[in-house]
This record gives C-alpha cells, structure tokens and sequence, in this order.
C-alpha cells in the first residue's frame, strides 16, 4: 500500500491562498475516482476538488474557514500501489487527523462499501428514521441546498439520519424525517407551539457567505453610496412584453422583464458613459467602458454571486434573455465559470415578487453604479385628469459620489424611465 497526496492547486490568476469551504469526506472513508473531496473558495468562485484515485482516506489537511497556501497537502489517501509520495514530502508534517466529532465530519457510522457501487447510493427514498442522536457540537455532512432546505423545515440537522456516502444527508431524508415526524405526532400530543425554546446554533461565517462579508464591508467602507429612487409606469413594457411572449415565445423563448430592463441600460450608458465604469481608488484612475458588461446579481445555495453577461450591447431582447437564464442556472448549480462572475462594468440587481418597495443596493466594487429592481404593482394614477390603474415599479439605484455626480445619476435614472415609458424608443437607433 502506498499514500497519494493531493496538495492545493493553483487554481489560476496568480491567487496564492484559497480558503477549504467544505469537506464532502472525512477520514477512513474510501473514495472512487471523480469523487468530489472538498469545495475550496477563491474570490471569484467555488471549486470542486476531485479525487484523482480510489483509495482511503487517512488524512485532512485542514478545517472548513481556514485559508490554506496553494501546494500545500489538502489531503493523503492510501492506495495500493507506491503512491505519489515522494521522500521531499515525508520531509513536510502530515497534518493531525481530524477527529470524528469535528464539525465538519461528524456523522453516523455507515458501511464503506455502498460508496464504491456504480449506482447513486440515495437511488431509493430512505425509510422513515426515527431521530439520531448527535453531540451539540456535532456537524452532520450535508450540502448547502439540503442546509438550506432543513433550515426552511425548522429541522435540526443533528437529528436526521443521513443515507448518503459517508452518512451524507439528502433532501429525501428529510422527508423522511418529516414523515416520521408527522406519524408519531399523531400518535403523541406535540408540545405547545408557545412553549419556551432555550436552543441556539453558531454558525461559522466560511466560504461564500465570508466572501460576500468582506465584500460588502469593503464597498460600505470604501465608496461614498448615495441611493435615487424613481417611480416607473411599466403598463406598456408590459404590455409589450406579453405581445412578444403570445407571438414568438414558443419559438424564442419567454422574456421577462429583465432583458428590457438589460436593453435600456444599455442605450441610457450611451449618454452617460460616466456611469459604466470602475473605479480604482488606490491608483486613483476611472476607466470608462465602451462595453456594458451587467452583472445580474443572482441568489445561490451558497449565497449572493453576480454573473456576467458580456456585451449586453451587442444583444438582442431574446439574445439577452438567454444569457440571463444560461448564468442564474450555472450560478446557483455552481457551475459557472470564474470569467463568468468578474469583469461587470455596471450591475442589475432584483428581488422579483419580493423586491419590496424601495431598497437601497451595496455597489458591486469597483463599479460605481447598480440598479435595483422593485416589484410592479397596480395603483390608480391620474392621467389627463382621469384615474387610472397603471402598473407601477420603482428603480432603487446606488451610486459612488466620488465618481458619480447626484444630478447624473438622477438624468441617467430619468433616461432609463423614459425608455420603459416609450419603450419603442429602446429600438430606435
């Protein structure tokens, strides 16, 4: 038997360091090939780590949140064979196992053996399972969709029987739980839904959501913000919208509001080229762009991420429409590319039926502009001395006022207003 080391890669753009996010493993389990190991984060993306051999797992090199140097030992795997391990790397200190309550490892002994099957393990839905029972400080293994979903159910992961590799926890266990659950509730009196709670949960800020703090402290911290808000009349936008959709949806596919929304940005930047541009402030020099690179802030299991649609000019409505629904599924399955989350020149950001009223949006740095997107809904409005319902959005901007002026920010929020109020004028060249 020999040991294969799996060192840090240098995952490109001269980054030196790469915070581990997640481990998908824990020590003594055995891995085939392709299988995914850890998630490690840079600033741009989250990436898998694969496992080039079959093996056991007899070492980890670090724990979730902590940054690790690229080429430094992520992980050591016994496999039969002579291994990788060269004597220059007996020379570097194995990192201590982790232990088995560690948080991010802590999980009910499962047989190894199912891993190895060519078939998915969580191929049938799981039996009801009657609650585990966990130490506190225990973190059973699970993704952050089943996290997620658990926290939505109000479900503590530490009582859910996991039947995934490794004890893994899947979305039908929690199903599972919940069957269960809701049997012996009816066999039981539940306790009172106004009885006294006295649990609590630290959640360590790791990964993404670590990320997306520093990033917004640092656009908080960094750039002067000030917020315009104006009102919209979308009624014919609108209107138009559904015309396309009833006459070209089945052949090109349903837009929604937001490639209008891409397209009047795009043609309002043509006056106000101020605006669509980055901000270095430590070499203190504004690059204006030519190209309108808009990211479109998109909600992720892992947390906020903002993929790029490149040259939004160049788009049409249908052209943008698909770029649109192409990033938000690369983003939130985790698959998009880390080009495809940099270089924005100007962002768009939206809450859709839950955009609210007004909001006031963190830049994205180092632009010097986003654009908010609010919910439409229909109020009368007087018209001609007439009231009327009219389909009504506001636009919740920010801007940096070290490079953007408040009278153009109001002027470029007008223009764009003006565009969607007449919106044969977003094709008039």
């Amino acid at each position: 038997m020999g040991t294969h080391v799996i060192k840090m890669p240098d995952i490109g753009e001269g980054i030196a360091e790469v915070e581990l996010a997640q481990w998908h493993v824990k020590v003594g389990d055995l891995v085939v090939e392709d299988q995914v190991l850890a998630d490690v984060m840079t600033d741009k993306a989250m990436v898998d780590i694969p496992s080039p051999v079959h093996g056991k797992v007899i070492s980890l090199g670090g724990q979730p949140g902590e940054v690790m140097a690229v080429g430094s030992i992520l992980i050591s795997i016994e496999v039969e064979g002579a291994g990788n391990l060269k004597a220059s790397d007996q020379l570097v200190k194995e990192p201590a196992p982790i232990k088995e309550a560690a948080p991010v490892v802590a999980a009910p002994k499962v047989e190894a053996a199912p891993v190895l099957e060519s078939k998915p393990v969580a191929a049938c839905r799981p039996a009801p399972q009657a609650p585990v029972a966990r130490d506190a400080d225990e973190r059973p293994l699970a993704s952050p969709a089943v996290r997620k979903h658990a926290l939505d159910l109000g479900i503590q992961l530490r009582l859910v029987q996991g039947s995934g590799p490794a004890g893994r926890i899947l979305h039908e266990d929690l199903d599972a739980y919940l069957a269960q659950g809701t049997q012996n509730a009816r066999s039981s009196s539940a306790p009172s839904g106004y009885a006294e709670r006295h649990d609590e949960e630290q959640i360590p800020v790791i990964g993404m959501r670590r990320k997306i703090a520093q990033r917004m402290q640092e656009a908080t911290q960094r750039a002067a913000h000030f917020s315009y808000v104006e009102e919209i009349d979308v009624t014919a936008v609108e209107e138009l919208r559904v015309h396309l959709n009833e006459k070209h949806g089945a052949t090109r596919g349903k837009l929604t509001l937001l490639p209008f929304l891409v397209r009047a940005l795009v043609v309002a930047l043509r006056d106000f080229p101020q605006i669509n541009a980055r901000y270095d402030d430590e070499a203190q020099v504004i690059t204006r762009h030519g190209a309108v690179h808009v990211g479109v802030a998109t909600q992720s299991d892992a947390g906020l991420m903002v993929p790029v649609i490149r040259h939004a000019e160049a788009l049409s409505l249908w052209d943008s429409a698909a770029e649109i629904a192409r990033l938000a599924t690369a983003a939130r399955s985790g698959k998009a590319a880390r080009d495809e989350l940099s270089g924005s020149t100007i962002t768009l950001t939206s809450l859709g039926a839950l955009g609210g009223i007004v909001s006031t949006p963190a830049l994205n740095l180092p632009e010097v502009a986003i654009v908010g997107v609010n919910k439409i809904v229909e109020r009368p409005m007087v018209i001609k001395g007439q009231v009327v319902i009219r389909k009504m959005m506001n636009l919740s901007s920010s801007f940096d006022h070290r490079v953007v002026d408040g009278m153009d920010a109001a002027l470029f929020i007008q223009a764009i207003r003006g565009l969607l109020e007449q919106p044969a004028s977003l094709f008039v060249e």
